[in-house]
């Protein structure tokens, strides 16, 4: 985790009051398509469950404002890829990693909604799936019934996966004397 990682979730601890908006907008960035590139939202919320073990940030205000960023920027990315279509690929980052591309294509066009639900959990597809829905013009019905659902699981097992790690140091900290 770099520094300013560190720098945010020091913050977040201090600051209890700002988590459930600093966990929405670190998920939001998350999700939302290009930016999700430059962002380290995963490490943070991650760090963020971390705290959670140690009592210092309640889970709950993280969950829901993770739940509520991921579905903003999920949505945006799906109203990105609806309005602008293929003109996308011809932008950075998306030309300069066709790959990426083609695997969110590939993956979009076997699973359909389950690549949407995939795609919150499966960090090289994020920064393209929401987008390929949009572009492939899924409903926004159809996709909102699969996003939410998407964006509480993957809300809920980030900074869990963070918390449970949390307490298996702690609990070998104690162990061992540290």
């Amino acid at each position: 985790m770099d520094l300013s990682s560190e720098a945010i979730i020091a913050f977040m601890e201090r600051h209890q009051e700002w988590s459930f908006w600093l966990a929405l907008v670190f998920a939001a960035a998350e999700t939302t398509a290009f930016l999700s590139l430059l962002v380290p939202s995963t490490a943070i919320l991650v760090g963020v469950g971390a705290t959670v073990a140690t009592g210092a940030v309640p889970f709950f205000p993280i969950w829901a404002g993770a739940a509520l960023g991921a579905l903003v920027g999920s949505t945006f990315s799906w109203w990105l890829g609806w309005t602008f279509g293929d003109r996308i690929l011809k932008m950075w980052p998306m030309r300069d990693h066709p790959e990426l591309v083609g695997q969110a294509e590939d993956a979009f066009r076997k699973w359909g909604m389950g690549a949407v639900f995939v795609g919150h959990f499966f960090g090289p597809l994020r920064p393209v799936i929401f987008l390929f829905a949009g572009m492939m013009k899924m409903s926004l019905p159809l996709f909102l019934i699969v996003n939410v659902v998407a964006a509480m699981a993957w809300a809920y097992v980030i900074p869990k996966f963070g918390e449970v790690g949390g307490i298996i140091i702690g609990w070998f900290w104690n162990l061992f004397g540290f």
